[in-house]
């Protein structure tokens, strides 16, 4: 099985902290963040994952993730196409057909992949998207239509649900990919408006890295959590 990973993160907003690495391969507890989704992706039984990174990062991406038990190919953009532009590249450099996972090589999630696979094809749907619900940066306050205030929420998960920027992506979706832009703003809306969209609840974790703090976050939560380490595997 195959999976696409965005890779053409700039980590401009990192800052000093990205140590003038893309963001997929800042290091977070030691490892390249994109490490941690391949090792994921290789518990599902992934053997292939293309790499879509800027041109000129390919051999970096490919020394970076090798070795995780999957073959790793990068193709480099030649000038910035956008996600959904470097989504279809990607899948453009496939040797099968067949519904096939994507995601960001930035963030660190524990999506049971193997379960979104299974029901995106009980679905017959031409693109699952995983969701996920994030919590307020704020206090919220808890008011009556009279404006009483009747209780206060510290940092609450809030109800609706956010793309976590994993997909499977089938045929149809595939090649309706643009070859420039963001798939959800157009691919997506227009599978979603003939009803061919599905979202699969994800209630586990999920940590965006883009800031120096979301960082240092992730540091904490690999410290706490020392299984999420990536285990390499002997050739």
């Amino acid at each position: 099985m195959e999976a696409l990973l965005l890779a053409g993160g700039k980590a401009e907003r990192l800052g000093d902290a990205a140590q003038g690495l893309p963001k997929p391969l800042v290091p977070v507890a030691g490892f390249p963040l994109a490490e941690y989704g391949v090792a994921r992706l290789v518990e599902a039984g992934v053997t292939r994952v293309i790499v879509a990174c800027r041109g000129g990062q390919e051999e970096s991406f490919v020394n970076a993730l090798t070795g995780l038990g999957a073959e790793i190919e990068a193709v480099g953009e030649p000038e910035p196409l956008g996600r959904g532009g470097g989504l279809r590249l990607a899948a453009s450099r496939r040797r099968e057909s067949g519904p096939c996972l994507a995601l960001n090589g930035d963030e660190l999630l524990d999506v049971d992949f193997r379960s979104v696979l299974r029901d995106h094809e009980r679905s017959g749907a031409a693109a699952t998207i995983v969701v996920a619900q994030v919590r307020s940066p704020f206090g919220v306050v808890d008011l009556q239509a009279d404006g009483s205030v009747t209780g206060f929420s510290e940092a609450p998960l809030l109800e609706h649900w956010v793309n976590s920027g994993v997909y499977v992506l089938g045929d149809e979706a595939l090649a309706r990919l643009p070859e420039r832009g963001d798939h959800e703003q157009t691919t997506f809306p227009e599978l979603a408006a003939e009803g061919k969209l599905r979202a699969y609840r994800h209630e586990g974790v999920w940590l965006t890295v883009n800031t120096p703090k979301d960082l240092r976050r992730a540091e904490q939560f690999m410290a706490e959590h020392p299984d999420w380490k990536p285990r390499r595997r002997l050739s």
